[in-house]
């Protein structure tokens, strides 16, 4: 591509891509260009179009097939994603598509394989991670301030959603394993490394859908190192992770979903202080967006991402193996 500007479009009119991603999109004019937003529903398109100044586009299959459009947003529910994330691919449009990858490693493995021969850039929506807390939190930690890793627990819950809501939708793949447990898991590689095997877990699913509901897992490597993490619908509020050393611990609360405006602390306690560091807010969306716009512009980096994907759905997988399933 000769020019910069990459030409994107929407797959699905999904709240996420109307609240956070489009508008993150529309911020950065130098990077990318919102061409189109597609969906089912005509009118629902038409919406969407209509507040974000572009095309409205009825169907998934019309607007893959556009020569106009070099990348695609695919909001989507997880069980949804073999197919349209697949098709995506084939036609050589490079891919955002939140998370989960998809619905098991199998699955996973096909569209990775695929865009490795089809030399596409392919990312996973934990956008979190582009948040300048965690590069924050991760340079306290190489610092040695709380001194070498003991064990590592993260939390993500939140209380009902409303009784339609895709996350409860089994057949789409729905359920707390593929949505919020993703979350801490994602930041247990990010700071502890490719070496943490899934050992345990426990997932309650609902006696009637048969949707995983909330749950627990842990993990480990060789050296020693642990790591809980505890995920939920339907639960108490919960958005953290905390960081046992040798030395002292290290906390960041709202870490999976600090708004744009809101100043997140990391704090970091020894044996005789309690350092509070305030974060400037900001946006990871756009921080999601620019590293998506390096993928496609700079081969070098996909392959890191293709790792990422296939390690994040193999410990998906496995505690879905490794679980005691339980519904009473």
């Amino acid at each position: 591509m000769s020019n910069s500007i990459i030409r994107i479009g929407v797959i699905g009119c999904a709240n996420i891509a109307k609240r956070s991603v489009i508008p993150a999109i529309l911020e950065l004019p130098d990077y990318f260009e919102l061409v189109a937003i597609a969906s089912r529903d005509e009118l629902k398109a038409i919406q969407f179009a209509e507040e974000f100044d572009c095309e409205p586009v009825k169907g998934y299959e019309e607007i893959i097939a556009r020569d106009d459009i070099d990348a695609l947003y695919i909001p989507l529910p997880t069980g949804l994603h073999l197919k349209w994330v697949g098709l995506a691919i084939d036609s050589g449009k490079h891919v955002y598509v939140e998370k989960s990858f998809s619905f098991s490693l199998k699955d996973t493995n096909f569209l990775i394989d695929l865009a490795y021969r089809e030399d596409i850039a392919i990312m996973e929506g934990y956008m979190f991670l582009y948040h300048r807390q965690q590069s924050l939190a991760l340079s306290l930690l190489n610092e040695g301030r709380i001194g070498d890793l003991r064990h590592f627990h993260g939390c993500f819950s939140f209380p009902p959603l409303p009784k339609d809501n895709f996350r409860y939708i089994d057949d789409i793949g729905g359920g707390v394993l593929m949505d919020a447990a993703g979350y801490p898991l994602r930041a247990v590689r990010f700071f502890c490394g490719d070496s943490m095997v899934v050992r345990s877990g426990t997932v309650y699913h609902e006696p009637e859908s048969r949707v995983s509901i909330w749950g627990s897992a842990f993990l480990s490597n060789k050296e020693g190192m642990g790591a809980s993490i505890v995920f939920g619908f339907d639960n108490f509020y919960q958005c953290h992770y905390e960081i046992l050393g040798s030395k002292g611990k290290l906390k960041v609360d709202r870490a999976y979903t600090p708004g744009n405006s809101f100043s997140p602390k990391i704090s970091i306690e020894t044996s005789n202080n309690v350092d509070i560091i305030e974060v400037e807010p900001d946006n990871h969306f756009i921080g999601a967006m620019l590293e998506f716009h390096s993928l496609i512009r700079y081969k070098e980096r996909r392959v890191k991402h293709y790792k990422d994907i296939l390690a994040q759905s193999r410990s998906l997988d496995d505690i879905k193996n490794h679980a005691t399933m339980l519904n009473v």
